[in-house]
């Protein structure tokens, strides 16, 4: 596929015009034209570099870009150190953060529902953009430990959780760091739109008081773990629809 067709493709498919972002959706690195093999991660960091470069692919796609807003403009230190790498191998960067969040089907949240087998599945209303807070229904009512040892047994690492509730049937949830929407979601609302729990991937000082106070279970199932699996989703896409060689290459991280 030609580099030009690959990034029309993922335009089209994540829509990135339509989210006001922090960062550049997109092509952010140029390399070669033609692409054969793709190296799907959730982080553009050096080791993820460093495998597509020994599995010479032809690009990287990843969920966590460069060029953030705040961002220094200076392409020093670490920086310069991956960008070098990536225009050394001519491996095209494309990255694609907040519309790889809220893809109502290959999305990070998407596939958070899909692994816990949440049904009724849809985006909280007034909180924007669409689909970066979702709501939705376990299959039965379960625990504060039962959640968190599906969690576990679905993202392969132990949440850190407040709460102990005997009862949790409808949840909500934001992906990676999304902690900061437990407020968002409670003050829509006296009872927090019906919310039994929260799942994010982060957890803040202030978030344990919030979820105290506001009688909601919260749960942070890790940032990476938890936007493991857009990604992850969109390079098994292409490689089923348009022929091309991807692999998901899952550097671990705590966080």
């Amino acid at each position: 596929m030609q580099r030009d067709q690959l990034l029309s493709t993922l335009n089209q498919l994540l829509s990135p015009h339509l989210v006001k972002d922090y960062c550049p959706n997109g092509l952010q690195v140029e390399g070669k034209e033609e692409i054969h093999h793709i190296v799907t991660g959730v982080t553009a960091s050096q080791a993820l570099i460093d495998h597509a470069i020994a599995l010479d692919a032809d690009a990287i796609l990843v969920h966590h870009g460069y060029f953030w807003k705040n961002e220094a403009y200076n392409i020093v230190g670490m920086k310069k150190r991956r960008i070098a790498a990536l225009l050394q191998h001519d491996i095209n960067l494309f990255a694609y953060h907040l519309p790889l969040d809220v893809h109502p089907t290959l999305g990070n949240n998407a596939q958070l529902a899909k692994l816990l087998a949440l049904t009724e599945v849809t985006p909280v209303v007034d909180i924007a953009p669409e689909g970066v807070v979702m709501q939705g229904i376990l299959p039965e009512a379960i625990t504060h430990e039962q959640l968190s040892a599906r969690l576990q047994h679905a993202l392969h690492r132990a949440p850190v959780s407040v709460g102990g509730s005997a009862q949790i049937k409808r949840v909500a949830w934001c992906t990676g760091g999304g902690q900061g929407f437990i407020d968002e979601l409670v003050n829509l609302s006296t009872d927090g739109c019906g919310i039994d729990a929260f799942i994010s991937g982060e957890i803040s000082e202030q978030t344990t008081h919030s979820a105290r106070e506001l009688g909601i279970d919260y749960f942070a199932a890790g940032h990476h773990a938890t936007e493991r699996y857009g990604v992850k989703a969109v390079g098994e896409h292409l490689a089923e629809n348009f022929g091309l060689k991807v692999s998901f290459v899952d550097i671990q991280n705590p966080a």
